[in-house]
């Protein structure tokens, strides 16, 4: 078991959101085989403070789904704070409608994929997107959600 220290920070109009319960099971599950101990924040927020950041840290002016802050601490120091995460909760439901997700599977999804960045994974070369899809949806199919890459139908 993984000796988590999890800060969660509810800064978003939305009600809609995931539980402590289900964001705690949904890190995890993504850190089990990765670290013993591990202390990360994760920050749900609106449009505005998401395009804020990443525009800022990205020099992309439009929010996002999720942004991942790295600590990048000398491997010396050994310290088990991981990094931050800031999920853009009306980006992440504009994204589950259109995908035809459900609410809770785009939740963890995007904590997946987020916690996998701050472990050092990144989908920038093809090899390495390769490797990252298939971790995240072996990890979703392990916490019951279905591949998040399956191509879905239109409504038509």
């Amino acid at each position: 078991m993984i000796d988590l220290t999890l800060d969660i920070q509810r800064a978003s109009r939305f009600t809609d959101l995931p539980s402590d319960e289900d964001i705690r099971t949904w890190v995890t599950t993504t850190l089990s085989g990765h670290r013993e101990e591990a202390e990360l924040s994760v920050r749900i927020v609106d449009e505005e403070e998401s395009q804020q950041l990443n525009h800022q840290y990205r020099g992309k002016d439009k929010p996002t789904n999720v942004l991942s802050f790295h600590t990048d601490f000398p491997a010396e120091l050994n310290l088990p704070l991981l990094g931050d995460l800031v999920i853009c909760a009306p980006v992440v439901q504009k994204e589950a409608e259109q995908q035809h997700k459900t609410l809770s599977a785009h939740w963890a999804h995007m904590l997946v994929h987020g916690t996998l960045h701050l472990l050092g994974y990144d989908h920038i070369e093809d090899t390495d997107a390769v490797l990252m899809e298939k971790l995240e949806t072996q990890l979703l199919e392990s916490l019951g959600f279905a591949d998040p890459y399956a191509p879905f139908e239109e409504a038509g």
